[in-house]
């Protein structure tokens, strides 16, 4: 009888810490503005090629989107701006395939 009242007394300790570690995870976040960034990846043809299959199909079905890129973790929302971006200068051109979202306050 004894080891299932501490096994009750136990249960009720994790359930009253687990609150209090979220609000700490919550209040990091908050505090915590991520860096800014600028950067080029290279994949190969196969590696694009499926990584834009994907995105295609979020776009499609009006769903969010998940990258990582170069370590970084990324979820692009389903309502980001899409465009493409055309680039000349001199003898270079570029096209860029572009998601452009705001970061929603939490």
């Amino acid at each position: 009888m004894a080891s299932k009242a501490k096994t009750k007394t136990r249960a009720k300790a994790k359930t009253v810490a687990k609150p209090k570690a979220v609000a700490k995870t919550r209040a990091r976040k908050k505090a915590t503005k991520k860096a800014e960034r600028d950067l080029e990846k290279a994949y190969s043809v196969n590696q694009f090629v499926t990584k834009l299959r994907r995105l295609a199909d979020s776009l499609e079905q009006k769903k969010s989107f998940r990258i990582q890129v170069a370590g970084e973790r990324i979820s692009i929302p389903s309502d980001a701006i899409v465009n493409i971006e055309h680039e000349r200068e001199g003898d270079k051109e570029e096209v860029e395939f572009q998601l452009k979202w705001q970061m929603a306050d939490e």
